[in-house]
């Protein structure tokens, strides 16, 4: 079954998924690309409990590291994609391009699809789709904009942002 809640955080509404009590979806409001709400399920008061405290903790600056049970839902490419943004430590970006060459192609093209994959994030915060930025340490595309991108990076790296 598929529920969903809704809590506040620091940029703003965000919107928790979940398939049979797994987390499969964490969106923003104004989410680019983000499914239809109708296929999110009732809306639940309970069951988010573990996300809600860690997404707390996250904002408080207490946490580094999230420990939940996810389920994204996405291709395979997406899957392994998702898994390469997901060992990005905390306080530090890789470039799309060097995501690219840790799956075996730095040509422009897998880079590309790197950039689409890592658009399609149906876990935002959780799987750190913030932390991908340009060759050249730019901030490029983000599912919730650029200001949240931003105050993400500026939340784990309060002095500077550690390029790579």
């Amino acid at each position: 079954m598929r529920t969903h809640t809704i809590i506040d955080s620091p940029v703003g509404a965000l919107t928790l998924v979940a398939t049979d009590g797994v987390l499969d979806g964490l969106y923003m409001r104004d989410h680019a690309r983000m499914p239809d709400p109708a296929t999110f399920g009732e809306r639940a008061p309970t069951g988010f409990e573990r996300a809600e405290e860690q997404l707390a903790e996250y904002f408080a600056g207490t946490r580094t590291a999230f420990t939940l049970d996810t389920a994204p839902r996405g291709t395979a490419f997406q899957r392994r994609v998702w898994d390469l943004v997901a060992a990005i430590p905390y306080g530090r970006t890789r470039s799309y391009a060097q995501l690219a060459e840790a799956l075996g192609g730095g040509d422009h093209s897998v880079t590309r699809a790197v950039g689409t994959a890592n658009g399609r994030n149906p876990l935002c915060v959780i799987v750190p789709c913030h932390r991908v930025v340009g060759s050249d340490g730019s901030l490029t595309g983000y599912a919730g904009g650029l200001a949240r991108k931003r105050y993400l990076l500026d939340l784990e790296a309060p002095a500077e942002v550690r390029l790579f």
